[in-house]
Order: structure tokens, then sequence, then C-alpha cells
């Protein structure tokens, strides 16, 4: 990719953020370091919308990493509800646990000791250390690669993975000063989240329209890999999600009746069942009888 000048795309697009960033409890100054931890965990392939009233309950339960990491990790799974992926309730309350025992409590500030915390990589480690604390770091999700990929580089959409050219451009591209880098990232962020949308984009809304490469190459198609939609219906996804709703809306232990009962199909069940089972989601409490842990 050829980077433009960096203030050319600083200024309107800072100055769109300040006038129409959406008020999310994770952003601004009363927000805490672990309310940003705990959304950045939710919001991963989860939109903001399903995420909100998850968030309010799960702060107002656990305010603290602390006050998570003194639950079960079943309660953990309980409280994540239907955002899918619950496996991230297990790391994220394992994260609650190191941060209590190696931290003091408190969500450290540093990306390096962000991410040897467990469950969290790279991007989280830099959204965390950038959104909670203030820190310079490159913060690259889908949103802001898409906004990059067009209006730097010209494609539709970037690849399938991080490439080194784009973590150099977005690193040229990142102002100086920490506090403005960590707005830059979430007004990027933002940005492609309301109007430089996968798809159906609202140029017209756009504030870098005029210095978009890919408006003015005459919109390309993308050439890339297949992008494949992830399928749901019959998958073992739905299967795993239908057993942990009985789990999750039932105190104690289940017998394997009731979960025989969510699914007809009884090798892809007990194939899901054992998979939970095996990721810690589930725990055996005697003959044919489960539960969250």
């Amino acid at each position: 990719m050829r980077t433009m000048g960096a203030m050319d795309l600083h200024a309107p697009i800072l100055r769109w953020y300040d006038e129409t960033a959406r008020e999310l409890p994770w952003r601004g100054p009363s927000a805490s370091a672990w309310s940003v931890m705990v959304s950045e965990f939710m919001l991963q392939q989860t939109p903001v919308a399903r995420v909100l009233p998850v968030h309010e309950h799960w702060l107002d339960r656990w305010p603290t990493p602390a006050d998570l990491a003194a639950e079960a990790t079943g309660e953990a799974v309980r409280a994540w509800g239907r955002l899918g992926y619950p496996r991230r309730a297990l790391r994220l309350h394992a994260a609650a646990t190191a941060i209590v025992e190696h931290h003091g409590g408190e969500v450290p500030d540093s990306y390096t000791d962000l991410i040897a915390l467990p469950g969290i990589g790279d991007y989280t480690a830099a959204a965390i250390a950038t959104f909670a604390h203030g820190r310079r770091h490159v913060v690259l999700d889908t949103n802001v690669r898409r906004v990059l990929a067009r209006t730097v580089g010209g494609a539709e959409l970037p690849g399938p993975s991080v490439t080194k050219a784009e973590r150099e451009t977005a690193t040229e591209l990142l102002p100086e000063d920490p506090p403005t880098a960590a707005t830059w990232s979430v007004a990027v962020m933002e940005l492609g989240a309301l109007v430089c949308t996968a798809t159906g984009p609202s140029c017209g809304a756009c504030p870098v329209a005029d210095l978009c490469a890919w408006r003015a190459a005459g919109y390309p198609a993308y050439d890339g890999p297949p992008r494949r939609a992830q399928a749901w219906a019959g998958t073992d996804r739905q299967c795993r999600g239908r057993l942990l709703a009985v789990l999750r809306d039932t105190e104690g232990a289940v017998h394997q009746s009731r979960l025989d009962a969510v699914w007809p199909d009884d090798t892809q069940r007990l194939r899901c069942l054992e998979g939970l089972v095996e990721d810690r989601l589930v725990v055996r409490t005697g003959a044919g009888r489960y539960a969250l842990p």
C-alpha cells in the first residue's frame, strides 16, 4: 500500500468522530479499564446491539476483575447468555483471575502485561492499552482494516489476514501524540462500523470520500480469496448453543434426557456434548447428569 499524507485523513475523521460518535458505556472518561476489557471480549464477532445489555449486566454483577474471579467459571458462562462463542467467557474469567494474582486486581496498562494474560492476543492487548489507558498502539480490527484498505489501498476489502504492509500503513497513519492516537484508532473503527461498512457503504456521509482511493478508482470489486458466510442452521455451533441454553437456564445438574430433547441427531448431539466437556464449558456430575462448571 502507498500512504497519503497522514494529516489529510486525521483532521476530517477526528472531526467526524467528535460530532457523531455513539455514546457507549465502555467509552468516555468515566469508563473503567475493566469495562473496556469486558467490552473487547464481548465485541469479538458480536454486534454492539447484542453486547450492550450483557455488558451492563456483567458490570453490575462483577464491577471489578476480583468480583468475577471469586465466582465459579460456570457463572461466567451463564451470564454470557446468547452472545455466542462462550469460550470467551472462560477466557475472560481466566484473565480476571490472573489480574488478581499478578496485578493487584487492576487491569494492566502495558501491552506486554496485557498480552501475557490468558485469552488475550495482539488485537485485544492493543485495544485495551489504547482505549482503556490512552496508549499509542496500532489497533487493527475488521472495521479499521476495511477503512484503510479503501481509503489508502484502493481495495474494496482487506485480505483474510493482516499483512506486514497493512501494519506498516496503519503505523504510518497513527498520530504521534498518544491520546490523539487512541482517539484516532476508535474514530477509524467507528467510521468502519457506521459508514464504511462491508456492504452498502454510505460514501455520501463519509468525511474522507474525496480522499478515498477506492472511490477514485471507480469502486473496483474485491478480487481476493472468496469470503464464505458462516452457516448456522444445523451446525455443531447451533447444537452446542442449544445444549448450553438448557444448562444456563437451570440451577444445578441436568439429566441427559433433557439435553436429548433439544437436538434430534443423536450422533451430533453426543459429539457436541463431549466437545463442551472437553472445552470445560460443561462438567459431568454423575451418571447421565451435566452442569455448568
